[in-house]
């Protein structure tokens, strides 16, 4: 048995709003039609949803238990118009982000909650890269965009925009390292100790010459600095965050700029939850002021 949605709508309001003429105003109806859709409803099921000896119709046992399948239907009804409306517009169900260290530090919440209420069926997807890694895994399809620190050049295949956000670098190392005793490091100091520095796992990199240990991601390299194994180049904003232990080396260009870049494959156009996204992360935003607290 195939049920009109309007007798299903009217039966929900008249169940809602406790009358059949409230429910002709709330549907825009007159009241002889909602009376009348719920009176084919009731014939199609086979039995009356209400008891109309008051004053006011009300819902008897029957209609109770009706309306619950009733909410279901309509419920699902909508829920299948959202899709054929999102797929209608090709919006990705999925949307797969990398992002540097660097930046997931300061990645915008207000822009996320924006993508949340926008895109509520688009699964985010979000993982730490850095580099030649981000590079990497959008050539090869993995995901869809990366942010990353700026590079010297990019593959022919690979597009990218800047981002308004800079980046800070500093020197950093334990506080008990032998360098962080020096008031005036020099860069034969850092020679003869050992550099913890960032090496991707994609395909170019060559072995560090000298004293190095090498990490996929700065939070590792962080972990290393923090238990003495060595000094590293540390995002200025990661360390704020998570460092406990560690110095900053008072080093010549130190600390030095980064610019930040977002990165997409030109083979594989964004869809409207990418390019959105997109766009949204190349605007910049001024931090919000905290109110001053009254004394």
């Amino acid at each position: 048995m195939r049920y009109s949605p309007e007798s299903l709508k009217a039966f929900v309001e008249a169940a809602a709003s406790g009358s059949f003429s409230a429910a002709a105003r709330r549907l825009g109806k007159s009241q002889s039609t909602i009376s009348i859709a719920i009176a084919n409803l009731e014939t199609d099921i086979g039995f009356p949803l209400f008891d109309r000896s008051g004053r006011q119709p009300q819902l008897n046992e029957a209609g109770r238990q009706v309306l619950a399948q009733v909410e279901a239907i309509l419920a699902a009804s909508e829920q299948l118009d959202a899709l054929a409306q999102r797929l209608a517009a090709n919006i990705e169900p999925l949307l797969s982000l990398v992002m540097t260290d660097i930046y997931s530090v300061v990645f915008h919440g207000e822009v996320m909650t924006s993508f949340a209420e926008r895109f509520p069926h688009t699964e985010l997807r979000c993982g730490p890269a850095e580099d030649a890694d981000v590079i990497d895994m959008i050539q090869k399809g993995q995901v869809h965009m990366g942010i990353l620190a700026a590079q010297s050049q990019y593959p022919a295949d690979v597009a990218t925009a800047r981002l308004p956000e800079k980046a800070e670098f500093g020197l950093y190392v334990h506080g008990d390292h032998p360098l962080a005793r020096l008031s005036n490091p020099r860069r034969q100091d850092l020679e003869n100790e050992r550099q913890l520095l960032i090496r991707t796992y994609a395909p170019g990199h060559q072995h560090s010459r000298g004293l190095a240990w090498s990490a996929p991601d700065y939070l590792t390299l962080l972990e290393f600095a923090e238990r003495g194994f060595g000094w590293a180049e540390l995002p200025c904003t990661v360390v704020k965050r998570f460092g406990q232990n560690l110095v900053e080396l008072p080093m010549s260009g130190y600390p030095r700029g980064v610019e930040i870049d977002v990165a997409w494959s030109r083979r594989t156009p964004l869809g409207p939850a990418g390019q959105w996204l997109l766009e949204q992360l190349q605007i910049r935003r001024t931090p919000q002021r905290k109110a001053a607290r009254k004394i």
